[in-house]
């Protein structure tokens, strides 16, 4: 895989590239049906009024706008495997950003489940990779067992970091 991100190290390739489950951005769908239903109110309390027709697409305009963001914030937050470590980027505003990095040989041990028949119907999970220092929890990952195999595989290749 040819992909190369910012702080990438010397001889460090990526070996796999994940997200969250798209499900993670609902909030924001479910933002634009509430802003669409909100805008209609107006139109229905004083339906001669023909000016609520841009109350209602404000309203709208409102809802697409705030289910982008929700979008942008799926979209900008990822996670990087790669020969050396695990690369989680969680984008959590507009302008902030946390990135948290965890050396392949510093993993203990690393599992993952599927929470039920939504998980199974939807095919996201939770993976759980523990450390010396803690836990990292990976929430709402789409494919969690194929992710998990990348995670374990890349662990049992992992190639000892070169300063």
């Amino acid at each position: 895989m040819a992909t190369t991100f910012e702080g990438q190290r010397t001889n460090e390739e990526v070996v796999y590239v994940f997200r969250r489950h798209i499900l993670t951005s609902i909030r924001g769908f479910f933002f634009l049906i509430f802003m669409i239903v909100a805008g209609s109110v107006p139109m229905m309390i004083w339906p001669s009024e023909q000016n609520m027709v841009f109350v209602w697409m404000g309203a709208v305009i409102v809802g697409l706008l705030g289910m982008g963001y929700s979008y942008l914030l799926w979209y900008f937050s990822f996670y990087i495997v790669t020969n050396q470590r695990l690369r989680q980027t969680r984008q959590k505003g507009l302008f902030k950003k946390t990135v948290v990095d965890l050396d392949l040989e510093n993993i203990q041990s690393a599992s993952f489940g599927v929470p039920g028949v939504f998980g199974s119907m939807f095919n996201y999970g939770t993976i759980l990779i523990q450390t010396s220092a803690g836990d990292l929890v990976l929430s709402m990952v789409s494919h969690p067992e194929t992710v998990y195999n990348e995670i374990e595989n890349a662990r049992h290749d992992a190639q000892p970091r070169e300063e």
